[in-house]
Protein backbone atom coordinates (compact mmCIF):
# COMPACT_ATOMS: atom_id res chain seq x y z
CA UNK A 1 0.00 0.00 0.00
CA UNK A 2 2.33 2.75 -1.28
CA UNK A 3 1.81 6.17 -0.47
CA UNK A 4 2.43 9.43 -1.56
CA UNK A 5 5.20 10.03 1.21
CA UNK A 6 8.50 11.86 1.22
CA UNK A 7 11.16 10.96 4.05
CA UNK A 8 11.87 13.87 6.31
CA UNK A 9 15.31 13.35 5.48
CA UNK A 10 14.87 15.04 2.29
CA UNK A 11 13.78 17.99 3.73
CA UNK A 12 17.37 19.72 4.68
CA UNK A 13 17.75 19.90 0.98
CA UNK A 14 14.76 22.16 0.40
CA UNK A 15 15.12 26.05 0.09
CA UNK A 16 12.46 27.18 1.51
CA UNK A 17 9.56 26.65 4.23
CA UNK A 18 6.85 27.08 1.81
CA UNK A 19 9.07 23.96 -0.03
CA UNK A 20 9.31 22.17 3.46
CA UNK A 21 5.26 21.93 4.13
CA UNK A 22 4.45 20.85 0.43
CA UNK A 23 6.99 18.04 0.62
CA UNK A 24 6.16 16.42 4.05
CA UNK A 25 3.25 13.72 4.29
CA UNK A 26 -0.47 14.87 4.94
CA UNK A 27 -0.33 11.99 7.60
CA UNK A 28 0.73 8.58 8.00
CA UNK A 29 1.12 5.71 10.83
CA UNK A 30 3.70 3.91 13.05
CA UNK A 31 4.57 1.80 15.60
CA UNK A 32 6.91 1.77 18.28
CA UNK A 33 8.52 -0.65 20.52
CA UNK A 34 7.33 -3.14 23.54
CA UNK A 35 4.64 -1.08 25.44
CA UNK A 36 5.97 0.72 28.23
CA UNK A 37 9.53 0.72 27.61
CA UNK A 38 11.55 4.22 27.21
CA UNK A 39 12.91 5.77 24.08
CA UNK A 40 16.42 4.55 25.63
CA UNK A 41 17.05 2.36 22.76
CA UNK A 42 13.82 1.76 21.82
CA UNK A 43 11.28 3.41 19.12
CA UNK A 44 9.06 4.71 21.81
CA UNK A 45 8.50 8.23 22.43
CA UNK A 46 8.69 9.68 25.99
CA UNK A 47 7.63 6.82 28.16
CA UNK A 48 8.25 6.95 32.08
CA UNK A 49 11.18 9.07 31.48
CA UNK A 50 11.22 12.07 33.90
CA UNK A 51 10.49 15.47 31.73
CA UNK A 52 14.04 16.84 32.12
CA UNK A 53 15.33 13.88 31.09
CA UNK A 54 12.84 13.17 28.01
CA UNK A 55 13.84 16.98 26.95
CA UNK A 56 17.65 16.17 26.98
CA UNK A 57 17.06 13.42 25.01
CA UNK A 58 14.32 13.40 22.64
CA UNK A 59 16.38 15.36 19.77
CA UNK A 60 19.52 13.59 20.84
CA UNK A 61 19.81 10.72 17.43
CA UNK A 62 22.84 8.76 19.61
CA UNK A 63 20.52 9.03 22.66
CA UNK A 64 17.47 8.52 21.21
CA UNK A 65 16.71 5.44 18.40
CA UNK A 66 13.35 7.26 18.13
CA UNK A 67 15.36 10.34 17.65
CA UNK A 68 17.83 9.02 15.37
CA UNK A 69 14.93 8.87 12.25
CA UNK A 70 14.71 12.60 12.09
CA UNK A 71 17.81 14.37 14.03
CA UNK A 72 21.23 15.08 12.59
CA UNK A 73 24.62 14.77 14.37
CA UNK A 74 28.10 16.68 13.50
CA UNK A 75 31.18 15.95 14.68
CA UNK A 76 34.07 18.36 14.05
CA UNK A 77 37.44 17.43 14.32
CA UNK A 78 39.69 20.05 16.35
CA UNK A 79 40.83 16.85 18.91
CA UNK A 80 43.97 15.34 17.02
CA UNK A 81 45.71 14.53 20.42
CA UNK A 82 45.15 11.59 22.31
CA UNK A 83 46.52 10.45 25.85
CA UNK A 84 46.21 6.01 25.28
CA UNK A 85 46.66 3.78 22.66
CA UNK A 86 44.24 1.44 21.67
CA UNK A 87 44.83 -1.99 20.00
CA UNK A 88 41.66 -1.29 17.74
CA UNK A 89 42.37 2.43 16.84
CA UNK A 90 45.00 4.06 14.03
CA UNK A 91 44.18 7.54 13.79
CA UNK A 92 44.00 8.76 9.97
CA UNK A 93 43.68 11.68 8.17
CA UNK A 94 42.32 12.28 4.57
CA UNK A 95 41.04 8.33 4.43
CA UNK A 96 37.19 10.03 2.89
CA UNK A 97 36.39 6.41 1.96
CA UNK A 98 36.66 5.33 5.63
CA UNK A 99 33.83 5.68 7.84
CA UNK A 100 35.05 4.83 11.49
CA UNK A 101 36.17 6.52 14.51
CA UNK A 102 39.39 8.27 14.26
CA UNK A 103 39.50 9.04 11.03
CA UNK A 104 38.87 12.49 9.20
CA UNK A 105 39.55 14.21 6.12
CA UNK A 106 40.94 17.79 7.54
CA UNK A 107 41.66 18.82 11.02
CA UNK A 108 39.87 22.12 12.47
CA UNK A 109 40.80 25.03 14.60
CA UNK A 110 38.01 26.00 17.22
CA UNK A 111 37.02 29.17 14.95
CA UNK A 112 37.26 27.43 11.66
CA UNK A 113 34.86 24.46 13.36
CA UNK A 114 32.19 27.39 14.68
CA UNK A 115 32.06 28.35 11.15
CA UNK A 116 31.74 24.90 9.61
CA UNK A 117 28.70 24.49 12.45
CA UNK A 118 26.84 27.77 11.63
CA UNK A 119 27.45 27.00 8.24
CA UNK A 120 26.01 22.68 8.18
CA UNK A 121 23.00 24.20 10.52
CA UNK A 122 22.18 26.52 7.84
CA UNK A 123 21.29 23.85 5.38
CA UNK A 124 21.01 20.71 7.62
CA UNK A 125 17.26 21.88 9.71
CA UNK A 126 17.88 17.95 11.07
CA UNK A 127 20.60 19.19 13.03
CA UNK A 128 20.44 18.79 16.35
CA UNK A 129 23.89 18.07 18.24
CA UNK A 130 27.19 19.00 17.90
CA UNK A 131 30.02 16.60 18.86
CA UNK A 132 33.58 16.47 19.52
CA UNK A 133 34.91 12.96 19.25
CA UNK A 134 38.51 13.53 18.12
CA UNK A 135 40.33 12.25 15.94
CA UNK A 136 42.37 11.86 19.35
CA UNK A 137 40.39 12.29 22.41
CA UNK A 138 38.35 15.42 23.26
CA UNK A 139 39.76 16.07 27.02
CA UNK A 140 43.25 15.22 25.78
CA UNK A 141 42.66 18.58 24.06
CA UNK A 142 40.77 20.53 26.39
CA UNK A 143 41.17 24.18 25.62
CA UNK A 144 40.23 23.03 21.62
CA UNK A 145 37.24 21.21 22.86
CA UNK A 146 35.89 24.12 25.71
CA UNK A 147 36.52 26.89 22.84
CA UNK A 148 34.65 25.42 20.07
CA UNK A 149 31.81 24.49 22.65
CA UNK A 150 32.10 28.40 23.83
CA UNK A 151 32.33 29.69 20.34
CA UNK A 152 28.88 27.63 19.29
CA UNK A 153 26.92 27.89 21.92
CA UNK A 154 27.04 31.19 21.30
CA UNK A 155 26.02 31.30 17.77
CA UNK A 156 23.66 28.27 18.19
CA UNK A 157 22.42 28.27 21.76
CA UNK A 158 20.03 25.01 20.55
CA UNK A 159 22.50 23.40 19.27
CA UNK A 160 23.22 20.17 22.54
CA UNK A 161 26.85 20.11 23.16
CA UNK A 162 28.52 16.52 23.23
CA UNK A 163 31.99 14.96 23.83
CA UNK A 164 33.66 11.29 24.10
CA UNK A 165 36.62 10.70 25.70
CA UNK A 166 38.12 7.40 26.90
CA UNK A 167 37.92 8.95 30.42
CA UNK A 168 41.53 9.14 31.27
CA UNK A 169 41.77 12.92 32.10
CA UNK A 170 37.45 13.08 32.99
CA UNK A 171 37.59 13.51 36.57
CA UNK A 172 39.91 16.67 35.75
CA UNK A 173 36.88 18.34 33.73
CA UNK A 174 33.77 17.44 34.61
CA UNK A 175 33.53 20.53 36.52
CA UNK A 176 34.23 22.33 33.10
CA UNK A 177 31.77 20.21 31.58
CA UNK A 178 28.64 20.90 33.63
CA UNK A 179 29.90 24.87 33.11
CA UNK A 180 29.68 24.66 29.40
CA UNK A 181 26.31 22.84 29.60
CA UNK A 182 28.13 19.70 27.97
CA UNK A 183 24.90 17.22 29.59
CA UNK A 184 25.72 14.20 27.41
CA UNK A 185 29.33 12.40 27.34
CA UNK A 186 30.14 9.30 26.17
CA UNK A 187 33.03 7.17 27.69
CA UNK A 188 34.74 4.35 26.05
CA UNK A 189 35.03 1.48 28.66
CA UNK A 190 35.80 -1.95 27.86
CA UNK A 191 36.99 -3.57 30.62
CA UNK A 192 36.55 -3.34 34.59
CA UNK A 193 39.47 -5.73 35.33
CA UNK A 194 42.92 -4.61 34.72
CA UNK A 195 43.69 -8.06 33.13
CA UNK A 196 41.08 -7.80 30.49
CA UNK A 197 42.28 -3.75 29.99
CA UNK A 198 46.14 -4.66 29.33
CA UNK A 199 44.79 -6.89 26.55
CA UNK A 200 43.06 -3.85 24.88
CA UNK A 201 45.41 -1.07 25.88
CA UNK A 202 49.18 -1.26 25.45
CA UNK A 203 50.05 2.47 26.68
CA UNK A 204 48.60 5.26 28.51
CA UNK A 205 50.24 8.54 29.26
CA UNK A 206 49.34 10.25 32.94
CA UNK A 207 50.97 12.40 35.05
CA UNK A 208 53.91 13.18 32.83
CA UNK A 209 54.87 9.58 32.33
CA UNK A 210 53.86 6.58 30.10
CA UNK A 211 52.60 3.90 32.06
CA UNK A 212 51.78 -0.04 30.10
CA UNK A 213 50.52 -2.90 30.95
CA UNK A 214 48.36 -3.87 34.19
CA UNK A 215 49.71 -0.68 35.47
CA UNK A 216 48.25 1.59 32.21
CA UNK A 217 45.15 -0.65 32.49
CA UNK A 218 44.97 -0.45 36.14
CA UNK A 219 44.80 3.81 35.79
CA UNK A 220 42.94 4.20 33.34
CA UNK A 221 40.08 1.87 34.99
CA UNK A 222 39.85 3.41 38.12
CA UNK A 223 39.76 7.25 36.16
CA UNK A 224 36.79 6.14 34.15
CA UNK A 225 35.04 4.73 36.94
CA UNK A 226 35.52 8.09 39.06
CA UNK A 227 34.82 10.45 36.35
CA UNK A 228 31.66 8.30 35.08
CA UNK A 229 30.10 8.78 38.99
CA UNK A 230 31.19 12.58 38.82
CA UNK A 231 28.81 13.01 36.07
CA UNK A 232 25.81 11.23 36.82
CA UNK A 233 26.45 13.13 40.36
CA UNK A 234 26.33 16.42 38.57
CA UNK A 235 23.15 15.39 36.27
CA UNK A 236 25.28 14.83 33.13
CA UNK A 237 23.92 12.16 31.16
CA UNK A 238 26.30 9.25 30.06
CA UNK A 239 26.32 6.99 27.17
CA UNK A 240 29.32 4.28 28.01
CA UNK A 241 30.90 3.21 24.77
CA UNK A 242 32.44 -0.86 24.85
CA UNK A 243 33.87 -2.35 21.67
CA UNK A 244 33.13 -6.39 21.72
CA UNK A 245 36.33 -8.13 21.11
CA UNK A 246 35.44 -12.05 20.89
CA UNK A 247 38.22 -14.11 22.75
CA UNK A 248 39.03 -10.97 24.93
CA UNK A 249 36.03 -9.03 26.52
CA UNK A 250 32.93 -10.49 25.15
CA UNK A 251 31.92 -12.15 27.90
CA UNK A 252 33.38 -10.14 30.19
CA UNK A 253 31.01 -7.10 29.32
CA UNK A 254 28.58 -8.11 31.03
CA UNK A 255 30.29 -7.40 33.93
CA UNK A 256 31.12 -4.25 32.20
CA UNK A 257 26.87 -3.53 31.67
CA UNK A 258 26.49 -4.35 35.34
CA UNK A 259 29.21 -1.92 36.81
CA UNK A 260 28.05 0.89 34.56
CA UNK A 261 24.30 0.54 36.01
CA UNK A 262 25.60 0.85 39.22
CA UNK A 263 26.99 3.96 38.11
CA UNK A 264 24.16 5.44 37.07
CA UNK A 265 24.92 5.58 33.36
CA UNK A 266 21.66 6.18 31.03
CA UNK A 267 23.23 4.30 28.00
CA UNK A 268 25.43 1.37 27.13
CA UNK A 269 26.68 0.81 23.49
CA UNK A 270 28.25 -2.10 22.89
CA UNK A 271 29.90 -2.00 19.48
CA UNK A 272 31.30 -4.43 16.99
CA UNK A 273 35.33 -4.58 16.79
CA UNK A 274 35.87 -3.22 13.32
CA UNK A 275 39.29 -5.20 12.05
CA UNK A 276 40.67 -4.90 8.78
CA UNK A 277 44.98 -5.15 8.07
CA UNK A 278 44.25 -2.08 5.93
CA UNK A 279 43.58 0.23 8.91
CA UNK A 280 46.82 -0.61 10.32
CA UNK A 281 45.68 -1.36 13.93
CA UNK A 282 47.11 -3.85 16.14
CA UNK A 283 44.20 -6.13 16.29
CA UNK A 284 43.84 -6.10 12.22
CA UNK A 285 47.71 -6.65 11.89
CA UNK A 286 46.92 -9.71 14.29
CA UNK A 287 44.27 -10.97 13.17
CA UNK A 288 41.92 -10.55 15.95
CA UNK A 289 38.27 -10.94 14.42
CA UNK A 290 35.61 -8.71 15.19
CA UNK A 291 32.36 -10.38 15.85
CA UNK A 292 29.33 -11.68 13.63
CA UNK A 293 26.03 -9.57 13.65
CA UNK A 294 24.56 -13.19 15.22
CA UNK A 295 27.15 -12.74 18.23
CA UNK A 296 26.94 -9.01 18.74
CA UNK A 297 22.77 -9.92 18.82
CA UNK A 298 23.40 -12.22 21.32
CA UNK A 299 25.51 -10.71 23.65
CA UNK A 300 22.79 -7.73 23.51
CA UNK A 301 20.06 -10.19 24.33
CA UNK A 302 22.15 -11.43 27.39
CA UNK A 303 22.32 -8.17 28.76
CA UNK A 304 18.48 -7.63 28.84
CA UNK A 305 17.65 -6.18 32.10
CA UNK A 306 21.05 -4.55 32.82
CA UNK A 307 22.10 -1.35 31.69
CA UNK A 308 19.84 -0.15 28.95
CA UNK A 309 21.18 -0.77 25.49
CA UNK A 310 21.61 1.41 22.60
CA UNK A 311 21.84 -0.34 19.45
CA UNK A 312 21.37 2.13 16.56
CA UNK A 313 25.35 3.42 16.46
CA UNK A 314 27.22 3.49 13.27
CA UNK A 315 30.69 3.99 14.76
CA UNK A 316 31.23 7.34 13.40
CA UNK A 317 33.68 9.77 11.30
CA UNK A 318 35.58 11.80 14.14
CA UNK A 319 34.09 14.47 11.50
CA UNK A 320 30.91 12.79 10.61
CA UNK A 321 27.74 14.94 9.33
CA UNK A 322 24.53 13.99 8.52
CA UNK A 323 21.51 11.66 10.23
CA UNK A 324 23.05 8.45 11.57
CA UNK A 325 24.62 6.41 8.97
CA UNK A 326 24.90 8.63 6.63
CA UNK A 327 27.89 11.01 6.04
CA UNK A 328 27.32 14.77 4.32
CA UNK A 329 30.63 15.72 5.41
CA UNK A 330 32.48 15.91 2.28
CA UNK A 331 29.56 19.13 1.19
CA UNK A 332 30.83 21.01 3.95
CA UNK A 333 34.92 21.05 3.72
CA UNK A 334 35.87 24.22 4.81
CA UNK A 335 36.95 25.38 1.08
CA UNK A 336 32.98 24.66 0.33
CA UNK A 337 31.23 26.61 3.03
CA UNK A 338 31.32 30.94 3.39
CA UNK A 339 33.29 32.79 4.90
CA UNK A 340 30.74 34.54 7.24
CA UNK A 341 27.85 32.16 6.80
CA UNK A 342 24.62 33.41 9.01
CA UNK A 343 21.65 30.65 10.17
CA UNK A 344 18.19 31.42 9.71
CA UNK A 345 16.06 29.92 12.61
CA UNK A 346 12.70 29.75 10.49
CA UNK A 347 13.67 26.31 8.77
CA UNK A 348 14.93 24.47 11.64
CA UNK A 349 11.63 25.80 13.91
CA UNK A 350 9.41 24.61 10.99
CA UNK A 351 10.82 21.46 10.93
CA UNK A 352 10.92 20.58 14.64
CA UNK A 353 6.72 21.35 14.09
CA UNK A 354 6.28 19.15 11.24
CA UNK A 355 8.82 16.70 13.15
CA UNK A 356 6.56 16.54 16.42
CA UNK A 357 3.30 15.76 14.27
CA UNK A 358 4.84 13.01 12.58
CA UNK A 359 5.64 11.97 16.21
CA UNK A 360 2.23 12.16 17.47
CA UNK A 361 1.06 10.29 14.41
CA UNK A 362 3.40 7.55 14.84
CA UNK A 363 2.33 7.27 18.88
CA UNK A 364 -1.30 6.74 17.76
CA UNK A 365 -0.63 4.47 14.99
CA UNK A 366 1.33 2.76 17.44
CA UNK A 367 -1.53 1.55 20.32
CA UNK A 368 -3.62 0.56 17.33
CA UNK A 369 -0.30 -1.60 15.61
CA UNK A 370 -0.06 -2.80 19.04
CA UNK A 371 -3.44 -4.33 19.71
CA UNK A 372 -3.57 -6.10 16.20
CA UNK A 373 -0.16 -7.92 16.49
CA UNK A 374 -0.53 -8.86 20.57
CA UNK A 375 -2.59 -12.06 20.26
CA UNK A 376 -0.27 -13.23 17.57
CA UNK A 377 1.32 -16.99 18.44
CA UNK A 378 4.52 -17.48 16.47
CA UNK A 379 8.35 -17.15 16.91
CA UNK A 380 10.40 -13.65 16.66
CA UNK A 381 11.61 -12.78 12.98
CA UNK A 382 13.79 -10.58 12.04
CA UNK A 383 12.95 -7.93 9.24
CA UNK A 384 15.66 -5.66 7.23
CA UNK A 385 14.76 -2.40 6.13
CA UNK A 386 16.04 0.03 3.42
CA UNK A 387 15.28 3.45 4.90
CA UNK A 388 17.16 6.75 4.19
CA UNK A 389 15.87 8.88 7.32
CA UNK A 390 12.50 9.92 8.90
CA UNK A 391 11.26 6.17 10.08
CA UNK A 392 10.35 4.82 6.74
CA UNK A 393 10.76 2.45 3.82
CA UNK A 394 12.07 4.73 1.18
CA UNK A 395 15.27 3.60 -0.05
CA UNK A 396 15.69 1.10 -3.41
CA UNK A 397 17.80 -2.07 -2.46
CA UNK A 398 20.34 -1.75 -4.81
CA UNK A 399 21.31 2.24 -2.97
CA UNK A 400 21.56 0.88 0.54
CA UNK A 401 24.70 0.76 2.05
CA UNK A 402 23.59 -0.20 5.27
CA UNK A 403 19.99 -1.87 6.35
CA UNK A 404 18.71 -1.09 9.73
CA UNK A 405 16.91 -4.56 11.28
CA UNK A 406 13.82 -5.15 13.54
CA UNK A 407 12.73 -8.05 15.74
CA UNK A 408 9.15 -8.73 15.35
CA UNK A 409 6.89 -10.80 17.26
CA UNK A 410 3.60 -10.48 19.50
CA UNK A 411 5.17 -7.57 21.50
CA UNK A 412 5.91 -5.61 18.82
CA UNK A 413 8.74 -4.41 16.44
CA UNK A 414 11.53 -3.62 17.97
CA UNK A 415 14.95 -1.90 16.47
CA UNK A 416 18.12 -4.32 17.15
CA UNK A 417 20.73 -2.94 14.72
CA UNK A 418 22.06 -2.45 11.63
CA UNK A 419 23.73 -4.37 8.90
CA UNK A 420 26.78 -2.84 7.20
CA UNK A 421 26.44 -2.96 3.10
CA UNK A 422 28.06 -1.83 0.45
CA UNK A 423 25.71 -0.40 -2.67
CA UNK A 424 24.77 -3.36 -4.90
CA UNK A 425 23.71 -0.85 -7.42
CA UNK A 426 26.85 0.55 -9.37
CA UNK A 427 26.07 2.94 -12.22
CA UNK A 428 22.50 1.43 -12.19
CA UNK A 429 23.71 -2.28 -12.74
CA UNK A 430 24.04 -4.89 -10.22
CA UNK A 431 27.21 -6.72 -9.40
CA UNK A 432 26.97 -10.37 -8.70
CA UNK A 433 29.92 -10.25 -6.23
CA UNK A 434 28.45 -7.08 -4.17
CA UNK A 435 25.30 -8.99 -4.26
CA UNK A 436 26.26 -11.92 -2.34
CA UNK A 437 27.92 -9.54 0.43
CA UNK A 438 24.72 -7.96 0.81
CA UNK A 439 22.95 -11.95 1.02
CA UNK A 440 25.61 -12.76 3.69
CA UNK A 441 25.19 -9.24 5.52
CA UNK A 442 21.46 -10.39 5.74
CA UNK A 443 21.97 -13.83 7.33
CA UNK A 444 19.16 -14.92 9.60
CA UNK A 445 16.91 -11.89 8.55
CA UNK A 446 13.61 -13.42 7.21
CA UNK A 447 12.77 -10.39 4.73
CA UNK A 448 14.04 -7.37 3.40
CA UNK A 449 11.90 -4.30 3.11
CA UNK A 450 12.64 -1.98 0.08
CA UNK A 451 11.07 0.83 -1.49
CA UNK A 452 12.35 -0.85 -4.89
CA UNK A 453 14.37 -4.10 -6.01
CA UNK A 454 14.57 -5.61 -8.96
CA UNK A 455 13.63 -9.11 -10.69
CA UNK A 456 17.23 -10.44 -10.03
CA UNK A 457 18.13 -9.57 -6.98
CA UNK A 458 14.07 -10.24 -5.84
CA UNK A 459 15.17 -14.08 -7.07
CA UNK A 460 18.52 -14.56 -5.82
CA UNK A 461 17.48 -12.87 -2.19
CA UNK A 462 14.37 -15.73 -2.43
CA UNK A 463 16.56 -18.35 -2.99
CA UNK A 464 18.80 -17.62 0.29
CA UNK A 465 15.15 -17.42 1.96
CA UNK A 466 14.98 -13.79 2.40
CA UNK A 467 11.54 -12.30 1.05
CA UNK A 468 11.56 -9.51 -0.38
CA UNK A 469 8.74 -7.08 0.25
CA UNK A 470 7.92 -3.69 -1.66
CA UNK A 471 4.06 -3.89 -0.70
CA UNK A 472 4.85 -1.22 2.47
CA UNK A 473 7.19 1.21 0.09
CA UNK A 474 7.03 5.18 1.79
CA UNK A 475 5.04 3.59 4.85
CA UNK A 476 6.24 3.67 8.71
CA UNK A 477 8.65 0.86 9.14
CA UNK A 478 7.48 -0.46 12.42
CA UNK A 479 3.80 -0.96 11.41
CA UNK A 480 5.01 -2.18 8.08
CA UNK A 481 6.74 -4.57 9.38
CA UNK A 482 3.67 -5.59 12.21
CA UNK A 483 1.54 -5.59 9.28
CA UNK A 484 3.93 -7.96 7.18
CA UNK A 485 4.59 -10.22 10.29
CA UNK A 486 0.54 -10.80 11.23
CA UNK A 487 0.11 -11.91 7.23
CA UNK A 488 3.29 -14.12 7.60
CA UNK A 489 1.48 -15.68 10.96
CA UNK A 490 -2.06 -15.70 9.13
CA UNK A 491 -0.36 -17.49 6.09
CA UNK A 492 1.71 -20.27 8.38
CA UNK A 493 -1.71 -20.77 10.33
CA UNK A 494 -3.79 -21.43 7.04
CA UNK A 495 -1.03 -24.15 6.24
CA UNK A 496 -1.04 -25.57 9.37
CA UNK A 497 -4.74 -25.72 9.40
CA UNK A 498 -5.12 -27.42 5.85
CA UNK A 499 -2.54 -29.78 6.82
CA UNK A 500 -3.86 -30.78 10.43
Amino acid sequence: MASQVISLSAIGRVTSVDEMKARMPAGGCGASSAKGQTSCGSSQGQGDMPPEVWEKVKDHPCYSEEAHHYFARMHVAVAPACNIQCNYCNRKYDCANESRPGVVSEKLTPEQAARKVVAVASEVPQLSVLGIAGPGDALANPQKTFRTFELVAEALPHIKLCLSTNGLALPDHVDTIARYNVDHVTVTLNAVDPDVGAEIYPWIFYNHRRWKGRDAAEILLERQMKGLEMLTAAGILVKVNSVMIPGINDEHLKLVNAEVKKRGAFLHNVMPLISDPAHGTHFGLTGQRGPNPAELKSLQDALDGGAKLMKHCRQCRADAVGLLGEDRGAEFTLDKIPEMPVFDPAKREAYVALVEQEREDRRKASEQAQAEVADLAGESLLVAVATKGGGRINQHFGHAREFQVYEVDARGARFVGHRRADNYCQGGYGEEDKLEEVIAALEGVAAVMVAKIGDCPKARLEEAGIEAVEDYAFDWIETSAMAWYAGKMADLNHVDARTA
